[in-house]
């Protein structure tokens, strides 16, 4: 007999558990930016700055822990170069190629 799952008794999935690697964190980058959505890039970064610790991540890029919460957040547009400063943060870089015809 099928027993039916509910929605409810499904663990919630967490992206950071997966990103325990550089490899993993540019691949999921990489993903992200073929996207073309800027809210989703912060949202991304964000979750690879709480699997590496947030309060690391703002002091390496110079910015406060709440502002970081804030310019990460899912529906949050954050200027290049909060951007700029938490790539360099959490040791990533982002790379210009041609778009293939």
């Amino acid at each position: 007999m099928n027993e039916k799952i509910k929605i409810a008794d499904l663990p919630v999935f967490d992206i950071t558990e997966h990103l325990d690697s550089d490899q993993a964190i540019a691949e999921y980058l990489t993903v992200v930016l073929e996207e073309d959505d800027s809210a989703a890039l912060a949202h991304a970064l964000g979750s690879i700055a709480r699997a590496r610790g947030m309060t690391e991540i703002a002091n390496a890029a110079g910015i406060s822990r709440e502002a970081l919460y804030k310019a990460l957040r899912a529906d949050a547009q954050p200027r290049f170069e909060t951007i700029a400063k938490v790539c360099k943060a959490l040791g990533v870089k982002l790379t210009v190629q041609t778009i293939a015809a």
